[in-house]
């Protein structure tokens, strides 16, 4: 008698992404009828939120026609973007120039060409996203421009938003994100105004003078053309101490290690949680702490 041989299907490191975890504050929460979830970012493959948008806006260019394998692809990011690109152009076999910040931490640096990308350091992410244009323009390679991309936040209305959906049962009352380039508030909050419109959909922004890693009050030349400000529905301002407190708490008090705007993100949470009772609150959780290491956020004297 033959014997029957199963094929088994092996994920690869792409279907890794997404499906992470939604879990539940313990102690941040304090003696409250509301219920505070964080979802973890951190998990995906890269290391942050970003790994979404970075494989959905390549996968939909390779089907427009727009790349191929071995193209040089171009791209501004202050870090978690260019770090989740240059995974994904290693997996697929693209080069991979990211221009960024000259302040970025030395961890994400390191990241970025650990996966085989070129770095360009300019003084401002203004200046890195108009040199990227610049570059394109020269035929130096394709920009997938994430700040004007629709595959970035189709990425998390495709899946950030459904997960939080159906790991909340559907009960989820407020939704609160740190806003960069706006690509997860604007697709999850679609996806959730879809379900219930009654969802109240809150982004962060810096205070003025405040330096957060991946979010951004934005020149009005320099918005990124993907924001819709009708999906948002409140807007709070975050200083720089107030989210890096937190930051350190979330490490501390529940074991979560994350980044500045995760912390501001969460901190916002706590905010909005002492106005409404019985709700169910999701912030994210962008990122994890040990890119943020050497810049001495969470050095003893921080603490």
């Amino acid at each position: 008698m033959p014997l029957l041989i199963m094929t088994v299907h092996y994920p690869t490191l792409a279907d890794c992404i997404g499906n992470t975890p939604l879990i539940r504050l313990q102690r941040l929460a304090g003696d409250s009828s509301n219920t505070l979830l964080v979802k973890l970012e951190g998990n995906n493959p890269a290391g942050s939120v970003k790994d979404r948008p970075a494989l959905a806006m390549i996968e939909r260019a390779e089907l427009s026609g727009r790349i191929k394998p071995g193209d040089a692809l171009i791209e501004a990011t202050s870090g978690n973007t260019g770090i989740a690109l240059a995974m994904v152009a290693a997996i697929k076999g693209y080069r991979m120039l990211l221009i960024m910040p000259d302040n970025s931490t030395a961890e994400r640096k390191a990241a970025m060409t650990a996966y085989g990308a070129e770095l360009i350091l300019v003084e401002s992410m203004e200046a890195a996203r108009d040199l990227a244009l610049e570059m394109q323009a020269q035929g130096q390679g394709v920009v997938l421009d994430q700040f004007s991309n629709q595959d970035n936040p189709t990425a998390h209305y495709s899946t950030t938003g459904p997960e939080i959906w159906q790991q909340t049962q559907g009960q989820i009352t407020h939704f609160i994100s740190s806003m960069g380039t706006t690509g997860t508030i604007m697709g999850v909050s679609r996806y959730l105004k879809e379900q219930n419109p009654d969802v109240q959909i809150i982004g962060l922004q810096p205070t003025e003078g405040a330096a957060i890693p991946g979010i951004r009050r934005w020149p009005e030349a320099y918005l990124p053309s993907i924001f819709d400000a009708s999906r948002v529905d409140q807007v709070i301002d975050m200083g720089q101490q107030e989210a890096e407190d937190c930051m350190r708490r979330l490490a501390r008090e529940e074991g979560i290690f994350c980044g500045v705007s995760s912390g501001g993100s969460v901190a916002a949470m706590l905010q909005v949680a002492k106005t409404v009772e019985n709700a169910v609150l999701v912030a994210i959780i962008c990122d994890r702490g040990d890119r943020y290491l050497s810049s001495g956020i969470y050095a003893p004297e921080s603490v």
